[in-house]
């Protein structure tokens, strides 16, 4: 905790005044771009992948990064899911899975996971993407069966969030766009799927015309 309490410290001293004016600037609210779903793992660091500044992003994170189908029932992603899409009006979301996920190997084997029974429930809504994984590959090693569950489950979670009535409306209307992402923590990749396609892709390939356009506006990512 000392090195926590050190590093408030150098925030305030250091970053804060260089970066004072956006402070002023959040402190009147937040219109963020995307809602970003992912791990609570600690090795995903969403602005360090991304290159964001705060208020550029609208996180939600839980194990698995997993939304749950709607439901009468009021969780806190429900909640968080409708605040986003709903009153802060994003313009995207983004599920975003990562390699070497604890929970999704938790879900690949369910039995070991007897001693977390919070766990083990939370992770039934993968079931689905491991019943994928036992169907198309029973045979293969265990690396590519985690590496198609990462993917399917992104895909899986997906398709939960257009049963959130806010998506819903939002998708129907046609200013909402929903990405899935799975980020590799050895090599700094991130793939990001192609629903045209039915595969995941590298973001420089999934969103070459994009980024085109925004290398052509002089846009430019922000370092955080």
């Amino acid at each position: 905790m000392p090195r926590f309490a050190a590093g408030v410290i150098r925030f305030q001293n250091e970053v804060y005044p260089q970066k004072k004016e956006l402070f002023e600037r959040l402190s009147k609210g937040q219109s963020p771009e995307a809602l970003f779903i992912t791990c609570s793992d600690a090795r995903v660091e969403t602005a360090m992948i991304t290159q964001t500044d705060p208020g550029e992003l609208f996180i939600c994170r839980n194990a698995g990064n997993i939304v749950p189908p709607h439901t009468s029932h009021t969780g806190a992603m429900t909640a968080s899911i409708e605040f986003a899409v709903a009153a802060l009006k994003v313009p995207h979301v983004v599920i975003c899975g990562h390699t070497e996920c604890g929970a999704m190997r938790g879900a690949l084997n369910p039995q070991g996971l007897d001693a977390l029974p919070h766990v083990r429930e939370w992770l039934l809504y993968a079931r689905a993407a491991v019943e994928v994984v036992d169907t198309l590959a029973p045979e293969a090693d265990e690396d590519a069966r985690m590496r198609m569950l990462l993917e399917q489950n992104v895909i899986l979670q997906l398709r939960h969030l257009k049963t959130h009535p806010s998506v819903a409306a939002r998708l129907a209307k046609g200013d909402l766009a929903l990405h899935g992402w799975v980020y590799d923590i050895r090599t700094g990749a991130v793939s990001a799927y192609d629903e045209a396609q039915g595969r995941f892709a590298p973001v420089e390939q999934r969103y070459a015309e994009a980024l085109e356009q925004f290398a052509g506006a002089g846009g430019c990512a922000h370092g955080s």
